[in-house]
């Protein structure tokens, strides 16, 4: 009897302590600025979430933050003018960057020396003179540099790299397309705070071929396993230059491997919002619609196959939860990973050699 209430006693603990570690502090983040509007979709659920915590807020544009502050309860006290004092006095552990492009340099220059992990939004940085001397502060005082894609987190794009790559169920890919973009910025009112710098060709680094060239340049790198194209051909036009007179609206990049091709169609005049991208293998192919919509051919004697996807792997949730794992530990980022910095070093190469491209009107060699 003694015996069985000890080990009882033991069973209880060990559950205790199972609930503990499935309870952590949550991890301190900073943001470093509020003109991006792709913060809204962490603002908007901050009080439902458990893994992170909002300790300081970097935003200068008074206005901006009192209409953020109205829309999402924010609390004013934590809002400061300047990075480094923020992070003094708050003592985030990472920092999530939704200011422009250009000004990711800077995040990376104040958070680095202090230790601070830093994710930005895509892609990583203007030019790949910024990005290599982001790369070295992130090396010299050992923070990870993450970056965010929506595409990131979509179920298919899982479903798909298991099947193309991990398992060649569609043979060697030789072709891949992919198309990316909406109506334009303007036609579906992003806020005039973000405007201000996406349509600015040195706050952003360019046009479409900035905004939505990355994402095919992300995930043809993530399915090349970080292997870079032999050569880069790109084609920029302005279809509304009375909308974006400083940049291009429309973009196509061809990227050529070995034995592969990519073509990345990045848009601000789609008729509809697009988020798409097409795998042909040797025998069969993938598409993938969306998120959650896909349909794939292993081979020409088998049929077509829909399929709706909403599971992926459980560090892939969303950006912040994912964040928030990398630097308590929980996650280890993969050199190919689609948020790497390795992959997204890639990015704006890719993306450097289509901007010349286009201007010189030839094709650009990678080395």
């Amino acid at each position: 009897m003694k015996t069985r209430l000890v080990l009882l006693c033991i069973l209880c603990f060990f559950a205790g302590q199972s609930v503990v570690a499935q309870s952590p502090e949550p991890v301190r983040i900073g943001i470093d600025g509020l003109t991006h509007d792709h913060v809204n979709g962490l603002l908007q659920n901050l009080d439902k979430r458990s893994d992170i915590k909002i300790v300081g807020i970097v935003e200068k544009n008074k206005e901006l933050v009192r209409r953020l502050a109205d829309r999402y309860g924010l609390d004013a006290s934590i809002v400061y003018d300047d990075l480094a004092t923020m992070i003094d006095e708050t003592h985030p552990q990472g920092v999530v960057a939704f200011n422009s492009i250009y000004e990711h340099l800077h995040t990376v220059e104040v958070c680095a020396p202090k230790g601070v992990h830093v994710m930005v939004e895509k892609p990583l940085a203007v030019n790949s003179q910024h990005a290599e001397k982001m790369e070295r502060l992130a090396k010299t005082y050992h923070i990870h540099l993450l970056t965010n894609y929506e595409t990131t987190w979509y179920p298919t794009h899982y479903k798909a790299f298991e099947m193309a790559v991990s398992k060649q169920e569609i043979g060697a890919v030789h072709k891949v397309v992919i198309c990316d973009g909406h109506q334009g910025p303007v036609e579906i009112g992003c806020s005039k705070e973000f405007l201000a710098w996406l349509t600015d060709p040195v706050l952003n680094g360019g046009g479409a071929v900035i905004d939505f060239g990355c994402y095919g340049a992300n995930l043809m790198t993530w399915l090349m396993q970080n292997d870079k194209p032999v050569s880069v051909t790109a084609v920029l036009q302005q279809i509304k230059p009375d909308v974006y007179p400083k940049v291009d609206d429309q973009a196509t990049i061809l990227l050529v491997y070995p034995h592969a091709q990519a073509i990345i169609q990045g848009s601000w005049n789609w008729p509809v919002g697009r988020k798409d991208m097409d795998i042909y293998g040797k025998n069969g192919y993938i598409k993938v619609f969306n998120g959650n919509d896909m349909e794939y051919r292993l081979n020409e004697k088998l049929p077509v196959v829909t399929e709706k996807v909403v599971e992926r792997p459980v560090e892939a949730q969303d950006p912040f939860s994912y964040f928030a794992g990398v630097i308590a530990g929980k996650w280890k980022v993969a050199p190919a990973d689609l948020s790497s910095l390795e992959n997204n070093l890639i990015v704006v190469k890719i993306l450097d050699a289509a901007k010349e491209s286009a201007k010189k009107g030839k094709t650009i060699r990678i080395k």
